[in-house]
């Protein structure tokens, strides 16, 4: 993340020496020309902006969108998990019959540790006593924790790929701007704001729009990364307790 940080700020800079030698030059221009009143503002520049330009815009936008909808629906799985898990941890430790807390498991249909628990009791149920069961019993949770953490990665693909990619396509769009204030002062033979200040306009703002979606996607990701991470790190404590107890009741 670092080596892009540093290879988005060049370009970057770049872009806004480009942008500042043709503005610089529209105001050397624009002193020996007539003042025309150019309206600059954000909607102006998107509704007066190129089809490539405000399509890049449109992507942007809708990824920022699906992104913080993720975002929301990511954070309300998380808290559920949360909010069960507690609870049944609680539950399991005091049970003196696991068979009773299997009956009762329903109760905790968010809690992801109750789903691992009934994956690995049903699992003892059927294998019994029996000199494999242990191995069994291991393989049904882990499976069932692998699966859990499936669904907690699930659709974070979109805001990684989001986070690294929007920066470059609002770049796209920056770039096709300041093209086309180029293109602007060749056809017209003249390099004044009232020719060069558009273009520009609508360059920035697909940075700033390319950068508004990134950051956020960037910092979801990483806060549910984390949190994956110390859910994963509790399933597979719990995991490990559930196979001690296992052994320990085929033992007696």
């Amino acid at each position: 993340m670092k080596k892009q940080f540093f290879r988005l700020t060049k370009i970057f800079s770049s872009v806004s020496l480009i942008s500042a030698f043709c503005i610089s030059a529209g105001a050397a221009a624009g002193v020996q020309s007539t003042s025309v009143s150019v309206s600059t503002g954000g909607l102006d520049a998107i509704w007066s902006a190129s089809l490539v330009v405000q399509l890049t815009l449109l992507t942007l936008v809708s990824l920022s969108v699906v992104c913080w909808a993720v975002g929301i629906s990511k954070y309300s799985q998380f808290k559920k998990i949360k909010s069960a898990n507690e609870p049944f941890l609680n539950r399991f430790w005091k049970s003196q019959n696991l068979e009773l807390l299997y009956n009762d498991c329903d109760q905790f249909r968010d809690s992801s540790l109750a789903r691992v628990f009934k994956a690995g009791f049903l699992e003892f149920k059927d294998s019994g006593n029996q000199s494999y069961g242990a191995e069994n019993i291991e393989r049904a949770l882990r499976k069932a924790v692998d699966l859990e953490v499936a669904a907690m990665e699930s659709r974070l693909t979109l805001l990684a790929t989001t986070g690294s990619t929007g920066p470059f396509i609002g770049l796209f769009g920056t770039v096709w701007g300041i093209m086309g204030s180029f293109h602007k002062i060749g056809a017209t033979g003249s390099a004044s704001l009232a020719v060069v200040a558009p273009g520009i306009s609508e360059a920035l703002i697909a940075t700033a729009i390319g950068l508004a979606a990134a950051i956020p996607a960037v910092v979801l990701y990483n806060n549910f990364i984390a949190r994956i991470r110390r859910e994963e790190t509790a399933l597979a404590n719990f995991m490990t307790d559930f196979i001690n107890i296992i052994k320990r009741a085929q033992a007696k």
